[in-house]
């Protein structure tokens, strides 16, 4: 059974920054291309980024291009966000999906909640 945990949300101030982290089990981790996506309430899904299984493939959504950095660690079964230069507009649901872009058949994890604000 696939499980996606993230962690490492919480409260920034703009220009900070904040690491999120995806633990994966119940599949080969290191088989599978993987993402990152968000949303707000009342608006759809938004990839973030994404990373092929070996890591050789990195893409990112305009909008955090540059100062966003996704990267995965296959023996610890771990997907990684960092997130500098963060902005109030980058307050959503962080979620980690197994594909290396969302859609409606992906598996994802419950999220955790990125709140930049000062």
């Amino acid at each position: 059974q696939v499980q996606l945990v993230e962690s490492g949300g919480g409260l920034a101030q703009p220009g900070g920054s904040l690491r999120l982290s995806c633990a994966a089990s119940g599949f080969t981790f290191s088989d599978y291309s993987m993402s990152w996506a968000r949303q707000v309430p009342g608006k759809g899904l938004e990839w973030v980024s994404g990373i092929y299984s070996d890591s050789s493939i990195t893409e990112y959504a305009d909008s955090v291009k540059g100062r966003f950095t996704i990267s995965r660690d296959n023996a610890k079964n771990t997907l990684y966000l960092q997130m500098n230069s963060l902005k109030p507009e980058d307050t959503a649901l962080y979620i980690c999906v197994k594909a290396f872009r969302a859609n409606p058949l992906s598996s994802r994890g419950p999220g955790t909640q990125v709140t930049v604000s000062s």
